[in-house]
C-alpha cells in the first residue's frame, strides 16, 4: 500500500475529486495548508499599505491506495490539477505498512 500526498491549488480541489472518483478512488483526507516553494509568496496592498504574503494557501490531499494504482493516481492528479503555472504543487508517494478500519477491525486492503 502507498500513501499519496498532493499539495495543490485550492481552486483545483473539485476537479481533482471528480477525476479521482472517476477512477474508483472514493476516500481522501483534505487539509488546508500554507507554504511556499519557488514562488516565494507575493506582495499585496491592503488599505494602501503594501505587505508581503510569505505563505501561499494550498490544499493537501492524502490518499491511501494499493501499490498497483500509484501511476494511475499520479497521472490523474497531474491531469486534473495542472495549470502550467508556477505553484501547481507537488506529489509525494510514501510506503504504508498497515491500515486498520476502527469500526470493523478490517485491515490493509480491506480497510482502504
Amino acid at each position: 500500500m502507498k500513501k499519496i500526498e498532493a499539495i495543490i491549488k485550492p481552486f483545483k480541489l473539485d476537479d481533482l475529486k471528480e477525476a479521482l472518483n472517476a477512477i474508483g478512488i472514493k476516500g481522501m483526507t483534505i487539509s488546508e495548508v500554507k507554504g511556499f516553494g519557488r514562488q516565494k509568496g507575493h506582495n499585496e496592498i491592503y488599505r494602501g499599505a503594501e505587505y508581503v504574503v510569505d505563505f501561499v494557501p494550498k490544499v493537501k490531499v492524502e490518499i491511501i491506495i494499493s501499490a498497483a494504482m500509484v501511476e494511475q493516481v499520479i497521472d490523474t492528479i497531474i491531469t486534473a490539477t495542472r495549470t502550467e503555472k508556477i505553484g501547481d504543487g507537488k506529489i509525494f508517494v510514501l510506503p504504508v505498512e498497515q491500515v486498520c478500519r476502527i469500526r470493523t477491525g478490517e485491515r490493509d486492503q480491506e480497510a482502504i
